[in-house]
């Protein structure tokens, strides 16, 4: 309860927290401010006009560019690009452009965003003005769609972490509360009741396996009173429950096998990661699994990864159950 609490006040500053996190995800989506850029080169002109689409990028014709190089040293421009053409053995050219950034400045991660910027327009422009010379059409490009960088933000990055995180929280806790009572011999005080090691640490996984949804729906709810809606909350839910059983299930068998809390939490660690990075070579990540969820565009692999994580996590139950039996608890 003590962690729902913390956590809830850091949620109170989650505005903050969103703009410094989205700004890491995309810093284009936060960049605020112009940059001023020297343009020299025999191809400026085209890299002039790709600039002039872009408010953030301020960019300066220098037709010398020792004088360019001077103005970008004394600090007067915030970045250098040079555009020259370079001809191609088979015939033809290409632009090639040579960018200098300042390094080891906070602005410079704005400077390098403008600077993609106008890059990437540029390579467009020159794609749609060199088709003619091309022996079959381009395929078309999609349209462009002015969507807010905090959607996606929102529903692959923060909204999978608020929902794993609980997970892997609660297999933690559930190393630490049977390794303790190990360590401390109050677990021989439990075992006066007519309870079996079995018992024991069937309520003490049942808790923090219980717990992992309880925090998720909480964080659910923050987030729909914020205006961000999730779907399909009862199948998130599931999903996360069947996560958190098979993290705390290997807390569990690491807390009884080791008995010691240093080496528990440290095999812990090291194999939830282990599990978590393995999933990218399954057809759906759980990331992805939970956004499609989110905005409702499950699909047919989206169910599939549920169930199968269902499955896992009951398989890992049981089995986990099956030694913690076999346990003798008075060698503990």
């Amino acid at each position: 309860m003590l962690a729902l609490l913390i956590q809830l006040f850091v949620a109170g500053f989650s505005s903050f927290l969103v703009v410094g996190l989205t700004s890491l995800y995309d810093p284009g989506a936060v960049a605020s401010g112009e940059v001023e850029l020297a343009v020299t080169g025999d191809a400026r002109d085209e890299l002039l006009e790709a600039a002039r689409e872009h408010r953030g990028a301020d960019a300066v014709e220098y037709d010398d560019p020792d004088e360019a190089e001077l103005a970008f040293e004394q600090r007067r421009v915030d970045a250098m690009l040079t555009a020259t053409h370079a001809e191609l053995e088979g015939g033809g050219s290409r632009i090639a452009v040579r960018a200098r950034i300042p390094e080891g400045s906070i602005r410079s991660t704005l400077i390098v965003v403008n600077v993609r910027r106008v890059l990437s327009t540029l390579e467009r422009q020159e794609r749609v003005e060199r088709t003619g010379f091309l022996a079959d059409d381009p395929v078309p490009l999609p349209p462009e769609i002015a969507a807010s960088p905090y959607f996606s933000f929102t529903y692959t990055i923060l909204l999978p972490l608020l929902l794993f995180l609980p997970a892997f929280i609660s297999g933690s806790v559930a190393v630490d509360t049977i390794t303790e009572e190990m360590e401390r011999g109050t677990l021989e005080l439990l075992r006066v009741a007519p309870v079996s090691l079995l018992d024991i640490v069937d309520g003490k996984a049942l808790g923090m396996v219980l717990l992992a949804p309880a925090q998720a729906l909480l964080w659910v709810l923050l987030l729909s009173l914020n205006g961000i809606s999730v779907s399909n909350v009862i199948a998130v839910l599931v999903f996360v429950t069947a996560i958190a059983a098979v993290v705390v299930t290997i807390g569990v068998v690491l807390g009884v096998a080791t008995a010691k809390r240093r080496p528990a939490q440290l095999m812990y660690s090291v194999l939830t990661l282990v599990v978590f990075g393995a999933a990218v070579v399954l057809p759906e990540h759980p990331a992805t699994t939970v956004a499609k969820l989110a905005v409702d565009s499950p699909t047919l692999s989206t169910y599939a990864t549920v169930g199968a994580t269902v499955v896992v996590a009951a398989a890992a139950y049981v089995v986990a159950r099956q030694y913690v039996r076999r346990v003798d608890a008075s060698a503990l």
